[in-house]
């Protein structure tokens, strides 16, 4: 496993702000989740349509271009997440989404001798000494633009959750495909 280490950057544009606050809303949840999907919204657009909530918003929220998350409910569960991002499909307000799973991640040569049935090799991956079980969360906005947040059960901080704009190409692929018509 590629190590990847959190940057201590100030995070100022609207995407990883939502990414940040939503990874932290998950995380707040504790461990062993199904997947959560999100669907990111310009704040503005929201207060025009819903004013009550602007009572319980703080200044970065009300910060020009804040993007809103708002958990879609009854999300289709499966351990192919091709086929449950393959159901989405967003109405043309929602500005982006963002996908938080969790996965569990182990060296490549652990992978190399597994048992040939199925439920054996899941076994010896769940037992491996260097398994690490990670969260993901990606956002993606309509335009393409992307981020990625990992946080680490074993480095279970805010303060240590790594960003990067490639750590899960395929999730983001995933995603920007949602937006596709």
């Amino acid at each position: 496993m590629r190590r990847v280490t959190a940057t201590h950057r100030p995070v100022v544009d609207p995407l990883s702000i939502a990414a940040l606050d939503t990874e932290r809303h998950v995380a707040a949840a504790g461990w062993d989740q199904a997947p959560r999907l999100f669907a990111l919204v310009r704040t503005a657009g929201l207060l025009e349509r819903e004013p009550q909530l602007r009572a319980g918003m703080s200044g970065s929220d009300l910060a020009p271009g804040a993007l809103t998350a708002i958990e879609q409910e009854g999300l289709h569960q499966s351990t192919n997440l091709e086929s449950v991002l393959g159901r989405v499909a967003w109405p043309d307000d929602v500005d982006g989404c963002a996908f938080a799973v969790e996965r569990m991640v182990v060296p490549p040569d652990a992978e190399r001798d597994l048992p040939a049935d199925q439920d054996a090799a899941v076994t010896a991956l769940t037992t491996h000494p260097d398994r690490r079980d990670v969260r993901l969360l990606v956002a993606v906005l309509r335009d393409g633009t992307s981020v990625c947040l990992l946080r680490q059960r074993a480095h279970d901080s805010d303060d240590a959750v790594a960003t990067g704009p490639d750590l899960a190409p395929g999730l983001v692929a995933a995603l920007r495909a949602t937006f596709e018509d």
